[in-house]
């Protein structure tokens, strides 16, 4: 009988120990990066997930694109000043080109306001230098063929013309301001007198 008894107790001891040795392993893994929910942590963050989301009071989405000149431009070369960026269609057509000849006629107003205005489409480059020149244009042109800004600042998506739905730029206009929030979204922009409004608003700020 006490034979018996002392097997059973080593099989109860060699389980035990074994149950013990996996809760060790396990352990471990409970040390991970938690919230306060208890959830995990996700370490993979779109570029843009630490701005938040895209709406007035928000931090610019940065960026860093070529301009009509051949050079880049980010959202870091505007630190410290008001930045206007309107999002036109295409270059060349007669709405984009009233609208980009308005915010070059007031571009001393502009500047004066401490307000740089930059003008973003998804042409060429060769495409936004040929416009800047025909049309004698003094806002820096920027070309988001990739619409990697367009996405950004969601201005690019759905619309329709002449009973066809398509995707292309949203003609939207942003307001910068010092700190590098946005200070003011402008919606499908009617380009008769929006660059008034929009320097009005710069003054404002």
């Amino acid at each position: 009988m006490s034979k018996k008894i002392r097997k059973k107790s080593s099989k109860s001891d060699s389980s035990g120990t074994a149950r013990a040795a996996t809760v060790n392993r396990i352990k471990p893994a409970r040390n991970v990066d938690m919230t306060a929910s208890g959830k995990l942590k996700s370490r993979l963050t779109s570029p843009f997930s630490q701005a938040g989301e895209f709406a007035e009071g928000s931090l610019a989405p940065p960026f860093k694109l070529p301009r009509e000149d051949g050079t880049h431009v980010s959202l870091a070369d505007f630190a410290g000043t008001k930045l206007v960026i309107f999002f036109y269609p295409r270059a060349g057509t007669p709405g984009c080109t009233r609208e980009a000849m308005d915010f070059t006629r007031l571009a001393k107003e502009f500047a004066a306001s401490g307000t740089t205005v930059m003008g973003v489409s998804s042409d060429s480059v060769k495409a936004q230098e040929s416009f800047r020149n025909k049309h004698k244009l003094s806002t820096p042109l920027v070309s988001d063929e990739k619409h990697d800004m367009l996405e950004a600042y969601n201005a690019w998506g759905e619309k329709s013309m002449y009973g066809k739905t398509f995707t292309g730029v949203l003609r939207t206009t942003v307001l910068v301001d010092e700190a590098g929030r946005i200070a003011r979204i402008w919606r499908r922009v009617k380009v008769e007198g929006h660059a008034d409004e929009v320097l009005a608003a710069a003054r404002r700020l």
